[in-house]
């Protein structure tokens, strides 16, 4: 079959890389791609939003399917377009898509449907906003590291979530989005939430809309500097197994969260087909939902697809057919370490250009996929924020890290910055 994959970054590269194992695949396709993707698929030069292009090229190309990466397609109804030409396509219609569109939408689904989430308040003007932040800030623990947490609404690249440290950051941060225009319309409205202490995991999870089935368990890095300091990111690394997720964890995690999810949106009219991103906070009173994505997480989705052992195209396949009950998914038991390596500046204003070394000489049992790369005068340089996600694989999570760091020591660029500390947390929690 051929396939097409939507999309240009560390996700899609790992999509393609798990793609190009199936025998039944024989040629694939990534629009835009990126410098590393090219080396197992042919290039497409139009944009994954562009729903109009990617149509017109599927169906010259006779796509027998279409894997969408990111999120913005998804929102501009990239899956109801395909669907209505009969076209093959894995991930959620533009109305499904909205638990991560709009987090106004998905707070609104889980207050109703009572899946475990944080207080919040939605505002579209700046003084309710501001006492509200005030009204739970007095409710907070003296000891809290934060008053609330300040979210834009729509979809903000990863970016639009700031974690107060103070109860000036928050009413800054809502002034800066409502009146400061800072995420343009993903700011227009503001999601305020109480902040909640505990460990962070991401559960990603196949389902077809009635079925669901969690995969293997990851833990994300989102602040750009070691120990969770600096600004959000849209991911500086992430490993699995995550051991805050236990086994006695699972299965409530299952049926007080990812099956009610789903069975919400289908009473809702907004059947869910695809892969649903849950990020938890473990807290003392149990799991909650944190956020939604409504697509395979970046970076998590590089070291979770490491541990794949089935056949994606397979999955997909019995997805898209209501079959998803009749697959066995298997797993790697081994532990996998994804490091992404940014660009100088980055998430603010970075450098692009750079040439990349170290791409020839690859460790054993390590994948580099690129994130923000592409070709110039004969060689790769970087081309985004994000520029690599160096992925390992060890029997334990302390092998997969020491094998991850001695691979990005080896592979650099002018100015690259890269987190010393992923996967700190599960050597302690396991020490």
């Amino acid at each position: 079959m051929k396939v097409l994959v939507v999309g240009g970054g560390g996700r899609e590269h790992a999509l393609v890389w798990k793609l190009a194992q199936s025998p039944r695949v024989e040629k694939i396709y990534c629009a835009p791609g990126n410098a590393g993707i090219a080396q197992l698929a042919q290039s497409v030069d139009i944009k994954a939003d562009d729903v109009s292009a990617l149509l017109s090229f599927a169906w010259e190309n006779k796509i027998d399917l279409t894997v969408v990466g990111p999120e913005a397609p998804l929102a501009a109804a990239i899956v109801d377009t395909f669907q209505a030409h009969d076209i093959a396509i894995f991930g959620p219609s533009q109305a499904a898509a909205e638990i991560e569109g709009s987090k106004a939408f998905s707070k609104d689904l889980m207050q109703k449907y009572h899946i475990p989430t944080a207080a919040y308040g939605v505002f579209t003007e700046v003084e309710p906003a501001l006492a509200f932040i005030d009204q739970l800030a007095s409710t907070q623990p003296a000891q809290s590291p934060c008053p609330c947490v300040v979210k834009a609404d729509g979809l903000a690249a990863g970016k639009g979530v700031i974690v107060a440290a103070s109860v000036e950051e928050a009413k800054e941060a809502v002034r800066s989005m409502l009146e400061g225009n800072s995420f343009g319309e993903a700011g227009s409205r503001v999601v305020i939430e109480e902040y909640m202490e505990g460990e962070e995991v991401s559960i990603l999870a196949f389902t077809d809309g009635d079925v669901i089935v969690p995969m293997v368990s990851a833990q994300d890095h989102k602040r750009i500097f070691d120990n969770d300091e600096g600004p959000n990111t849209g991911g500086m690394g992430a490993y699995s197994p995550a051991p805050v997720y236990t086994e006695e964890l699972a299965p409530i995690v299952e049926e007080k969260i990812l099956k009610p999810t789903i069975e919400a949106m289908k009473a809702e009219g907004r059947p869910y087909v695809g892969v649903l991103y849950a990020g938890l906070m473990i807290t003392q009173e149990g799991p909650k939902v944190l956020e939604y994505n409504a697509r395979f997480g970046d970076p998590e989705t590089q070291p979770v697809l490491m541990r794949l052992e089935s056949d994606l195209v397979d999955i997909i396949e019995a997805i898209l057919q209501k079959k998803l009950d009749q697959q066995t998914i298997r797993w790697s038991e081994d532990a996998t370490v994804c490091v992404v390596v940014s660009a100088k500046g980055y998430p603010s204003d970075y450098e692009k250009g750079q040439v990349i070394t170290g791409l020839d000489d690859v460790l054993d049992n390590v994948q580099i996929f690129h994130a923000g790369t592409t070709e110039a005068d004969g060689n790769i340089v970087t081309a985004g924020g994000r520029v690599l996600g160096i992925t390992a694989k060890g029997k334990d999570i302390r092998e997969a890290i020491e094998l991850v760091y001695r691979q990005t020591e080896k592979t650099t660029f002018a100015g690259a910055h890269y987190r010393k500390d992923i996967g700190r947390r599960a050597l302690e929690r396991l020490s």
